[in-house]
């Protein structure tokens, strides 16, 4: 009989999803690359944007805050949204989409 694998908690599982986001979105990157004068979306307020609401769960998660299904949703909504616009400005390649 195969084991059963248990879903993370929504602690856990927010906290996974913020590393990926953290090692997909490239919030290092010099503001001269990130602001060339042609966007479509500004992508310097859109990665500070996005980088405020990680802290923010971060520090929630911390204090012991547990995050509900919606919550990790609307994150990893935002983070789509947020690549999208930096892959139209060209500065990272654009998602893989689902089979």
């Amino acid at each position: 009989m195969a084991e059963r694998v248990r879903a993370p908690d929504s602690a856990t599982a927010m906290r996974r999803l913020i590393a990926r986001i953290r090692d997909t979105i490239p919030f290092d990157l010099p503001a001269a690359r990130v602001c060339t004068g042609h966007c479509q979306g500004c992508s310097l307020k859109l990665l500070e944007f996005l980088d405020t609401e990680l802290s923010d769960w971060e520090r929630r998660l911390d204090t012991g805050e547990r995050p509900g299904l919606a919550d990790l949703s609307r994150l990893e909504r935002l983070a789509r949204k947020v690549h999208a616009v930096l892959a139209r400005n060209g500065l990272v390649e654009p998602l893989a989409s689902a089979p």
